[in-house]
């Protein structure tokens, strides 16, 4: 099964899964790791800046002031988070032979870490922007 099988939704599997299997192989290989980690973080920083821009909030957020700069705020920490998310897949690029052990478990700890902001990201309205 290639990419390309994935990617034309044949009967093997959804991208979705393909996505969540690639996540979960990338705790056990370095390659993966980065490109997850890489991949992710531009992804995730790039929705909630896109939502930060574009997308006015809605519901909830619309009561208070504070509940507005809550919203925002949960967005900007998403973006830092984000790119430091990418950075860290960049630094794990770095070829140093004394380091990978370590560089891996920081970022294999990183890629844990990423769910919270994904899940606040898809909480504040993340969903809004696939329409």
């Amino acid at each position: 099964m290639g990419p390309l099988d994935v990617e034309a939704g044949g009967n093997t599997i959804s991208a979705d899964a393909a996505t969540a299997a690639d996540m979960a192989e990338a705790i056990l290989d370095v390659a993966k790791l980065r490109r997850v980690l890489v991949g992710g973080g531009v992804g995730q920083a790039a929705a909630a800046l896109y939502m930060m821009l574009f997308r006015p909030p809605a519901g909830l957020f619309l009561l208070s002031g504070s509940l507005l700069r809550a919203y925002y705020g949960v967005l900007a920490a998403t973006v830092l988070f984000g790119v430091a998310e990418a950075w860290t897949g960049l630094w794990l690029s770095h070829d140093d032979p004394a380091a990978p052990p370590r560089r891996r478990a920081v970022g294999v700890a990183v890629l844990w870490a990423s769910v919270l902001p994904l899940l606040l990201l898809a909480g504040v309205g993340g969903f809004a922007v696939l329409k």
